[in-house]
């Protein structure tokens, strides 16, 4: 998973690299030949995206960073947290959930992912399985129980004598 994370988050950065290399320089000497530039949309437009990229480039680089010192071995082996994939029993509606917890920027709801700063992520997070759960969520607080969970160390096959914590 952690690999997958990484290798999107490269493939946008050298995406939004070559814009802003080359294609946002091209637009914006272009638009300087039309002339007046304070009545020139195409100069405003280009700048704004100029600025736009390289916030982005920053904001991914940030994330890229945070995810290099994830240590999967030092996660725990039998509570949720990060790339954990968890089943979970709502017994007020009678609904059994699968999804896998994951960083808000790589959430894909259509995908069976859950955001882990989201409320049912948070409520989630350490929990093992077996164990009900409280979430508070916008309309109220709902119980969970929690059927299964794989976490990411157990997902990659490591054995819990290569872990610690």
């Amino acid at each position: 998973m952690l690999e997958q994370i990484t290798e999107r988050l490269e493939a946008e950065i050298e995406k939004l690299t070559h814009e802003l290399n080359v294609e946002l320089p091209d637009r914006i000497s272009k638009a300087v030949e039309l002339g007046d530039l304070k009545e020139n949309a195409e100069y405003k437009s280009a700048l704004e995206r100029q600025q736009f990229v390289q916030a982005r480039i920053s904001h991914l680089s940030q994330r890229l960073s945070e995810l290099s010192k994830i240590d999967v071995k030092t996660m725990p082996a039998d509570r949720v947290g990060f790339g954990s994939k968890v089943t979970i029993f709502d017994p007020a509606m009678g609904e059994e959930m699968t999804f896998t917890l994951v960083a808000g920027d790589f959430m894909d709801l259509d995908g069976g992912q859950v955001s882990m700063a989201s409320p049912i992520g948070q409520g989630l997070t350490g929990a093992r399985s077996g164990e009900e759960v409280t979430v508070h969520l916008p309309v109220g607080e709902r119980t969970y129980h929690v059927r299964q969970v794989v976490t990411l160390p157990q997902q990659l096959g490591l054995k819990p004598q290569e872990q610690s914590g």
